[in-house]
């Protein structure tokens, strides 16, 4: 897991600046997030973070590496509760229930929030029980033919059924790198999740499988609240409605995509996105 990095503050800024600007409100939020922190023993990693995250929207997490946004992605479905030493505080709420109060199911709360990494993690099985293993640990299908009906719709939401329709039997680790990372969204989009997080989910893929992610997550925007973490600020641009930018484990702007990449309100954003530093 990497931690955050010791990134320079411009000569201009004092920590006391670095205050959150835009509106971090949503009209009809899924995920209310406030005052969370997070610390790796000693180390704040991710400090009084307020930021809400609406239904149907895909909203871009961007800033410098080590800023603390894939540490915040991974607090919504409480990840970071596998890392020794990891504490997380403030309050994170899922439709209005604490996801950090005691007695919640993680592994239920894993289901409704689903997670893709930024490598392919295919399971060493057929793809048909790639897809097939959500669903029937959760007991989401009563029969064979249930079962393969799930199957079948979670691979053409993740747009991979006409690639691999008469293959369902082979490996999915020999799949191609973006048919991988496509089986692992049918993975996670079989247990009917409401929430899916993405962490950089493009960065080990070539522009033709990117495109076919973008194009998918554009897709899936219909039925699932995304959350995204990107180092590519175009990619921010093309599949997300609001942006959310981190600095020093802050939230220092949020806002619409749009608006953010074209008109930022704050000096540490704008040298971000300009590329002054980061």
């Amino acid at each position: 897991m990497r931690q955050p990095e010791n990134i320079p503050i411009p000569a201009s800024f004092s920590r006391d600046q670095l205050q959150t600007v835009g509106d971090i409100f949503v009209e009809n939020p899924r995920i209310q997030c406030r005052n969370v922190d997070v610390y790796y023993g000693e180390k704040h990693a991710i400090q009084d973070v307020n930021l809400d995250v609406g239904r149907n929207e895909v909203i871009a997490l961007i800033g410098p590496s080590g800023c603390g946004k894939s540490t915040f992605l991974r607090c919504l479905n409480r990840m970071n509760d596998t890392i020794l030493g990891c504490r997380v505080n403030g309050e994170i709420k899922l439709d209005g229930l604490d996801i950090y109060a005691d007695g919640l199911d993680v592994v239920t709360l894993r289901a409704q929030v689903g997670m893709v990494f930024q490598k392919p993690n295919p399971f060493p099985k057929s793809i048909f029980e790639n897809v097939a293993y959500g669903p029937r640990i959760h007991g989401l299908a009563s029969d064979k033919f249930e079962l393969e009906e799930i199957v079948e719709k979670s691979l053409r939401r993740a747009g991979l059924w006409d690639e691999i329709k008469d293959y369902l039997r082979h490996p999915g680790t020999g799949l191609s790198g973006g048919q991988q990372q496509r089986l692992c969204i049918a993975r996670t989009i079989a247990v009917n999740p409401e929430v899916i997080l993405m962490d950089e989910p493009c960065s080990a893929l070539d522009p033709i499988a990117t495109a076919k992610i973008e194009q998918l997550i554009d897709d899936l925007r219909e039925d699932y609240t995304i959350a995204i973490v990107t180092h590519s600020m175009q990619q921010a641009a093309r599949v997300s409605q609001r942006t959310a930018y981190f600095h020093l484990g802050k939230v220092i702007e949020v806002g619409d995509t749009a608006l953010i990449f074209t008109n930022p309100r704050h000096q540490l954003t704008e040298d971000y996105i300009t590329g002054r530093f980061g």
